[in-house]
């Protein structure tokens, strides 16, 4: 029989408002393996794993570390037990070196002083020893995101986790950085560690794992062994449904341009360039892509157009329309929509409720004003409407949006920004931490759109969804366009992740002759 490291018996976790976010869910990891969870937004796999790691605790249930039943009461209980988790979104502190970052919290003496020679003596061999090796002094704001992936690990190997809970690891990494992540971790299984890999990435859990437990909506429907499953047995199983994997579109026909960015230059407080020299073009009918590893200049490029910051030098026009000083407001008149990178803060009010969400950019609108008072059946009525063709999973319209899963908050963000018809669509991470349900359909969507007439700008550090949905394709690096693909499904994801770590690069002339200019 195998050595159990982990078992949580039919967890049920209710919270105070009835939502029922665990139903019944066992999961059984040996130790020494690589095990998937995997399900739907929603499904219940966040909450499992805060119960797991102290941050939340079961309605009823038990759970079991290595055959001895635990109560898991707080994370700093569940580190002292051997779990540790990486999260999503680094929690580290950009101003720190690695090694202060590592040792934050538990920090070793010598004397009354912390003894940071012996410190980064550790993290060095402990580095070294499973493939994380990062240079301990330099600090976290100089490192590559692959980087900090790995001090993410180091931070929870150093506290002595020998059960590794792993969210989302690889959604901000290139295809080289993912490969030698894959690398490390089975250092890490060949030395008896444990895993927990969350992804929705159906691709990696074959490539990766041992096994897969599927949860759909709070309750468990199986695990399985990975070499005797398809993806689309797996999709199957996690969405109730066949799932179309591929991303099938016609061919684009692009018309009149919709945005014209030249010489875009934007610098931060200190003078560091951040966007540096930037021009190009977006056209009617065509999904434009913008891929890069994340920091390299994307992020400002989308706050400047969508007018959520100011730019240092070059010109925007939208529509025609140069938007230098304009307000968010104004830009969004020209029929410019914003689907934000960040769904939680900019792009939702988690207190209100959902149809109050959807029509926060139609405030002025009569449809649902008159002389400033609230026509409430009008409301109703179009929050009934747009759950029902956004396919979004709730009680009630009236529901506060910060009680949705991720995917259902994004699927209400796409109907607000969707539904103005808009000419330009700015789509920053459309489908991030959304399940395979979720991202057919924020997918198709976006595909409409473009075969209607708009314009996609579309931003995604998912490999297969910038190359399967862009028409044509630019990469950024250090700020600048590294390269232009006119067609972007000649490009392979080994040779755009050569162009987004900077190993390849296109001249200014091979890029102007690729835009036509």
């Amino acid at each position: 029989m195998a050595n159990e490291a982990l078992k949580m018996l039919h967890i049920m976790k209710v919270y105070p408002n009835g939502v029922m976010a665990n139903r019944d869910v066992t999961l059984t990891i040996n130790q020494g393996e690589i095990h998937a969870l995997s399900g739907e937004n929603g499904a219940g796999k966040s909450t499992l794993m805060k119960i797991l790691f102290g941050e939340e605790q079961p309605t009823s249930g038990d759970i079991y570390i290595h055959g001895e039943k635990v109560a898991v009461s707080s994370p700093k209980l569940a580190i002292k037990m051997g779990i540790g988790m990486v999260h999503q979104h680094f929690m580290l502190v950009p101003s720190l070196t690695v090694v202060e970052n590592i040792i934050l919290g538990m920090e070793p003496k010598k004397g009354i002083l912390i003894d940071k020679a012996y410190a980064s003596k550790q993290v060095e061999e402990l580095g070294k020893k499973y493939n994380l090796y990062v240079e301990p002094n330099k600090k976290i704001r100089d490192l590559t995101v692959g980087q900090k992936q790995k001090v993410e690990i180091l931070k929870a190997l150093f506290r002595g986790s020998k059960i590794l809970i792993l969210d989302e690891p690889t959604a901000v990494l290139t295809p080289q950085e993912t490969q030698e992540l894959f690398c490390e971790l089975v250092k890490l299984r060949e030395n008896g560690y444990t895993m927990i890999f969350i992804s929705h990435k159906l691709h990696e859990i074959k490539q990766i794992c041992d096994k897969v437990t599927i949860i759909r909506r709070g309750v468990t429907m199986g695990s399985y062994d990975l070499d005797k499953v398809t993806e689309q047995e797996i999709s199957r199983l996690m969405v109730g449904r066949d799932v179309v994997l591929d991303i099938k579109k016609k061919p684009c026909n692009p018309k009149e341009t919709l945005v014209k960015i030249r010489n875009l230059t934007i610098q931060n407080s200190h003078g560091k360039k951040l966007v540096d020299d930037v021009s190009f073009s977006l056209r009617s009918g065509e999904i434009l892509g913008i891929a890069g590893v994340e920091g390299n200049g994307q992020s400002e490029l989308i706050q400047a157009l969508t007018g959520m910051e100011s730019y240092t030098e070059g010109e925007i026009e939208v529509n025609g329309r140069i938007i230098k000083g304009k307000s968010v407001k104004h830009i969004r008149n020209m029929k410019l929509s914003h689907i934000p990178e960040d769904r939680m803060t900019m792009g939702a009010a988690p207190h209100l409720s959902i149809v109050e969400n959807m029509i926060a950019d139609k405030l002025g609108s009569g449809r649902f004003f008159k002389r400033g008072i609230l026509k409430k059946k009008e409301l109703i009525q179009y929050g009934k409407e747009k759950v029902k063709e956004y396919l979004i999973f709730c009680k009630s319209p009236d529901e506060a949006i910060g009680s949705l899963s991720g995917g259902n908050i994004q699927k209400a963000v796409l109907a607000r920004e969707l539904s103005s018809a808009p000419l330009v669509i700015v789509a920053n991470q459309p489908s991030r931490g959304v399940d395979v349900g979720a991202t057919e359909f924020i997918r198709r969507r976006l595909i409409d759109m473009r075969d209607s007439g708009s314009g996609v700008l579309l931003v995604s550090s998912d490999l297969n969804e910038v190359l399967g949905l862009s028409d044509s394709l630019i990469v950024m690096f250090e700020g600048k366009v590294a390269a232009y693909i006119p067609n972007a499904s000649e490009l392979s994801e080994e040779e755009l992740g050569s162009y987004m770590l900077g190993a390849k690069k296109q001249s200014q002339a091979e890029i102007q002759e690729a835009r036509h200019e």
